[in-house]
């Protein structure tokens, strides 16, 4: 079966946490006997940011770090029909331009013989519904949604013929628990972003770290000026953009980490951890997560990581888990095991093979491991 992904990039993770989804998702396929590959526009801009940001450097590395994956570039001039009459598959994510989602859909609806189906991994369907519910979808034969709550929205919009809950995982080949000499005490990984979950930052990882007097670490992008200084203030350490591929190898040199939900998840969104959660319980390390609701029962909370409803709570929980050997290592442990069990983009796999299958590509196509 040959699958084709348009993605807003495959090569640069660079504020694109779909990135690291798609990469598992496809190294899986590929090793079940699949075809998959990867179409990015020229120009998109997480990749433009990256190299403006790092150089061509992390481009190289791309290569080296997943030499089965392919990615091809397209401009204004790009054979999008001759592309698409070459798939068995075609997933559309949502940060496709809208006239290409359209067009998509139309080589689909004029007879197109691939299934095509909308990926949406993103809160713009709650806090942007006009961008979402302004596509062309008409064409297409599903919608993969990252999450449950964001399937009923579709579902209540009338958006697409049929949606399906179609969470991220954890690229477990990549995401595994890296063992390492230990160099600080606390390590955030994720991106300021749009001021979704300021407060948020200040209160669950900022005060907490700077009244323990934690040797902390904090990677990512899109930091402006007044988030640096409150960090500095803090005592915690700023180290700009991290490759997703050297994640694990962070997190092994550290002894606990947090999750912070962007304001949208939990207000509009509830269910929808974001990727980040999945990635750290695969790596083993220790996980405090600030309030947002597990209501689709993805994690065993209070078992697999512990919530914070508080500031001080978040505190309390840090200093728990950092004084608390026992403690520490049954949270890494269970909350791996969940991973490995539930969450890694193998399981993703059997469940995008399930739809497909179901949607009506012929059986004979497809492997189901």
């Amino acid at each position: 079966m040959k699958v084709l992904f348009y993605t807003h990039s495959l090569v640069s993770d660079w504020n694109h946490g779909n990135a690291h989804f798609l990469r598992g998702v496809m190294r899986d396929l590929i090793q079940r006997g699949h075809e998959a590959r990867a179409l990015e526009p020229e120009g998109g801009w997480s990749r433009t940011n990256l190299e403006a940001d790092q150089g061509a450097a992390p481009v190289a590395a791309f290569a080296r770090t997943f030499p089965e994956l392919v990615s091809t570039r397209y401009g204004a001039a790009f054979d999008h029909e001759a592309a698409l009459a070459d798939a068995d598959v075609v997933v559309v994510h949502e940060w496709t331009e809208p006239a290409l989602v359209a067009r998509i859909g139309r080589a689909r609806a004029a007879g197109g013989r691939f299934l095509l189906l909308f990926h949406d991994t993103h809160h713009r369907a709650v806090s942007a519904d006009g961008e979402i519910g302004g596509l062309d979808l008409s064409g297409y034969d599903g919608v993969l949604a990252f999450g449950e709550t964001l399937r009923e929205t579709y579902l209540a919009a009338g958006w697409g013929r049929q949606v399906f809950t179609w969470h991220e995982a954890a690229d477990d080949a990549l995401f595994r628990p890296v063992p390492s000499e230990i160099e600080g005490e606390l390590i955030w990984i994720g991106n300021w972003g749009d001021g979704e979950r300021s407060a948020e930052l200040s209160e669950f990882l900022i005060d907490p770290v700077a009244r323990l007097g934690l040797a902390a670490t904090v990677r990512g992008v899109r930091y402006p000026a007044e988030a640096l200084e409150r960090l500095a203030a803090a005592g915690i350490a700023y180290g700009g953009w991290i490759p997703n591929a050297e994640v694990p190898a962070a997190f092994g040199r550290h002894r606990v980490t947090v999750h912070v939900p962007r304001r949208p998840y939990v207000e509009a969104l509830p269910g929808i951890p974001t990727i980040r959660v999945f990635e750290a319980l695969a790596c083993g390390i220790p996980l405090v997560s600030a309030p947002w609701s597990d209501c689709e029962g993805l994690f065993r909370t209070g078992t697999d990581y512990l919530v914070a409803r508080t500031g001080a709570e978040m505190e309390r929980h840090l200093r728990a888990i950092l004084h608390d050997r026992d403690l520490a290592e049954a949270l890494a442990e269970h909350g791996l095991a969940t991973i490995r069990s539930r969450h890694t983009c193998r399981h993703r796999v059997d469940e995008l093979l399930a739809i497909v299958t179901r949607l009506g590509l012929p059986a004979a196509t497809v492997e189901v491991a």
